[in-house]
Parts: C-alpha cells; sequence; structure tokens
C-alpha cells in the first residue's frame, strides 16, 4: 500500500474528508459507496462495487429481498423454477 502524504483530522463526529486529489484519482463521485474494512493495523477505505451474489457480474443489476443479483441470473433462476415446476 503506498501513501500518499495527506493527513486529515477527524472531527468531533468520527467524520474525516477524502482530498478531491484522491476522490479524482480513485473515481468516487458524490453519493458513491465507500467499504471500510480493518487490514491488520489499517484501516482500509475501498471504492464500493457492487455485484452479483450469484456470479459475481457486476452489469444491469437489481435488488431481491436485500440481495444483489443481475439480470442474467434473474432470468436463469426463473427458467429454472418454471422448470421445476413442470417436473412436478
Amino acid at each position: 500500500m503506498k501513501g500518499i502524504g495527506i493527513v486529515r483530522k477527524v472531527d468531533h463526529l468520527g467524520r474525516i474528508v477524502l482530498p478531491k486529489e484522491l476522490r479524482d484519482m480513485m473515481n468516487i463521485n458524490p453519493h458513491d459507496g465507500v467499504e471500510i474494512y480493518v487490514d491488520n493495523n489499517s484501516i482500509v477505505l475501498k471504492k464500493y462495487n457492487p455485484t452479483c451474489v450469484l456470479c459475481g457480474n457486476a452489469d444491469k443489476l437489481f435488488y431481491f429481498r436485500e440481495k444483489i443479483i443481475c439480470e442474467e441470473c434473474v432470468e436463469e433462476t426463473a427458467k429454472y423454477v418454471l422448470a421445476s415446476g413442470e417436473q412436478r
């Protein structure tokens, strides 16, 4: 991991401001999600890129029962459910 030499203070609510240069470099726009996790003794921020829970695809995503599923898996699942119903 490479440091970029910018220090920010945490405010009284626990917030920090990500410098514009860093947001531009990482293509982080207002209202984008950011993942926060701990790696050994480091706090890591990563731009959130949602993916399908079934196949990992990041295109044409839908929320279904609080899970993210892509259009392709929705279609494939529907075909499977229809085929299963016909076999009974």
